[in-house]
């Protein structure tokens, strides 16, 4: 690894998650751009074809249409202004739907090209009852709770087995007078992906087996609960790589590592020899209902939708805020794995339920947040 005899070797130290390549990011344009032109790998359609069930030539459309909503998405909440009511991405359609509480406001967001709803709550209110809800301590039967902009109102998901719990019931009782509130039940509780020392190409602190999401500007970013401020952390081939500068978990779940001793950053995330490797290209936010990709160091590739943003999750070690959901699946050893939707990098694995073979959901942190909180810049191409 010192010298990087081979250029895997470097990749796998330090990108040991995701690999992607697609739409990157787009100007201020309604239209989705010809798919055709679209830098898509092989191997990033393969994915969407396995795991969406999509064509060959539905991914490359699927692609480009998402490309363009992502760069919609902000002129559209500009335009709808305080009628704002959330918005996500129709993949019937190929468009972005804007909720807006103000019908007298729907006009300008259609013009600025997107579809549009009319809703009983606005963003602002619904984002007041988070905070509400986030302040209060919620037992283990209560496994998250997000905004969910579709229905308008936030969403408090108990897991089914413990919905008759006196705690559980007592926290949804209290939830339902921060403001709008439907329940909902969940199969499992959630739980974080870091798993015990293992062989693959992953990252380790101390007992405790986790990949590296992306890279930045002296270091990488991962998930916050693989390690704390100032442990040491050894690569795959158990060799020093560096030590966690900055670690937040729970409340938040990222971190991030500094990298030396003959490592070195790089914008890509390895492809673990089943598909090439690909470059990071920005950070843009793709919005709900979006195809999304992740790679960790044990189930490598898988694809899926964001089902959710600014979800509270309760895992037994406590809540962690403002998270994205997904369909993708997840297992031990995936944490702090990369999230990408076309090249742009997204997010770091957290945790979930379930697993790929029997499928399940995965929320991660997104990478922006992580950025700010700690004065980072993404190593991009």
């Amino acid at each position: 690894m010192r010298h990087a005899t081979v250029l895997r070797t470097g990749l796998s130290a330090l990108l040991v998650l995701g690999a992607w390549t697609a739409a990157g990011p787009s100007t201020a344009s309604a239209a989705p751009a010809d798919s055709a032109e679209l830098p898509a790998s092989a191997a990033l359609l393969s994915a969407m074809q396995r795991d969406l069930g999509l064509t060959e030539g539905q991914a490359r459309t699927r692609l480009a249409e998402e490309k363009a909503a992502t760069a919609l998405e902000p002129k559209a909440q500009r335009a709808a202004g305080s009628a704002y009511g959330g918005s996500w991405f129709d993949p019937a359609s190929g468009k972005l739907t804007v909720a807006v509480t103000d019908a007298g406001k729907a006009g300008a967001v259609r013009a600025a090209g997107a579809q549009t709803r009319i809703v009983e709550h606005s963003a602002a209110r619904l984002d007041a009852t988070m905070k509400r809800i986030d302040a209060l301590s919620a037992p283990d039967g209560v496994a998250s709770w997000r905004v969910d902009p579709v229905t308008s109102r936030v969403v408090v998901n108990v897991v089914g087995s413990a919905e008759r719990d006196n705690d559980v019931r007592a926290f949804v009782a209290k939830a339902r007078k921060a403001g709008p509130v439907t329940v909902e039940r969940t199969g499992e509780a959630p739980q974080t992906f870091a798993a015990g020392t293992v062989g693959g190409d992953p990252y380790y602190t101390g007992n405790v087996r986790c990949s590296i999401g992306f890279s930045v500007h002296g270091g990488f970013v991962t998930a916050g609960h693989c390690g704390g401020a100032g442990q040491q952390v050894r690569g795959w081939d158990n060799s020093y790589i560096g030590n966690f500068q900055g670690s937040s978990f729970p409340g938040d779940d990222y971190a991030w590592v500094n990298v030396g001793s003959g490592w070195w950053t790089v914008p890509v995330v390895l492809g673990w020899g089943a598909v090439p490797d690909q470059l990071v290209r920005g950070s843009n936010e793709a919005p709900i209902g979006a195809s999304i990709c992740r790679s960790g160091s044990t189930t490598r590739w898988h694809c899926g939708h964001v089902l959710a943003k600014n979800e509270t999750v309760n895992y037994s070690q406590g809540a962690v805020h403002q998270m994205t959901k997904t369909s993708v699946c997840a297992e031990g050893g995936d944490s702090g794995g990369s999230f990408i939707s076309g090249d742009q990098a997204q997010g770091v694995t957290s945790g979930g339920w379930g697993n790929c073979s029997g499928g399940g959901e995965t929320w991660y942190q997104p990478v922006n947040e992580i950025l700010n909180r700690y004065g980072l810049t993404l190593h991009t191409a």
